[in-house]
Order: C-alpha cells, then structure tokens, then sequence
C-alpha cells in the first residue's frame, strides 16, 4: 500500500524528498479534487492531510475520519507546525495505526 500527501505545497515538497508522492492544494477546488482522485486510488493505504487544507474542507474531512477505513485519512500539522492543543505528529500515527515513532 502507498501513502499519499495531500496539503500545502511546501509539506509536499518535504515528503518528496523522502519519498512520499503528494498533490499540493491551495484552494478549495484543488483539495476536493486531489481526494476524490485519491480515494478512487486501489493503491493507496494512507492519505494525510496536512491541517491548512482540512481546515478549507473540513465537513468532507470530518466525514472521511469517521467513516474512511482504507485508504485511512489523517490529518497532520501544516509547514508552520501544529495548532495548540492538537496532537503531536507521533501522537496522530499511533492513533491511526498503532506504531509509535
């Protein structure tokens, strides 16, 4: 299974580097389009999402967390870090899958 990011250009940018496709998304339009062409994808394991492009979607998000179980969509903090009181990116993996990193 393949993971996938979707969300400001710049975390793109950062998971490219290790390896980790992504679709950048700066508006409304181009988040629902890059989940909807990730959700019809088979290969796919895991979505994240950073913060920033939950935040433009958030109902549609709130419903794929809820109900999504593959591919699993979670959300992650965006290029300025994590918003006070929200979970540590550690924190969001072993929620998800059960690792801890």
């Amino acid at each position: 299974m393949k993971l996938l990011v979707i969300g400001h250009p710049d975390a793109v940018l950062g998971y490219s580097l290790v390896g980790v496709d992504g679709r950048p998304a700066t508006n409304i339009a181009e988040a629902n389009q890059a989940l909807d062409e990730a959700l019809t994808d088979s290969n796919l394991g895991i979505i994240l999402v950073t913060e920033d492009v939950t935040a433009m979607i958030e109902a549609r998000m709130d419903d794929l967390r809820a109900h999504s179980t593959v591919p699993l969509v979670v959300e992650i903090p965006s290029p300025e870090g994590r918003k006070p009181g929200q979970p540590t990116l550690n924190d969001i993996v072993l929620r998800a899958i059960g690792i801890k990193i």
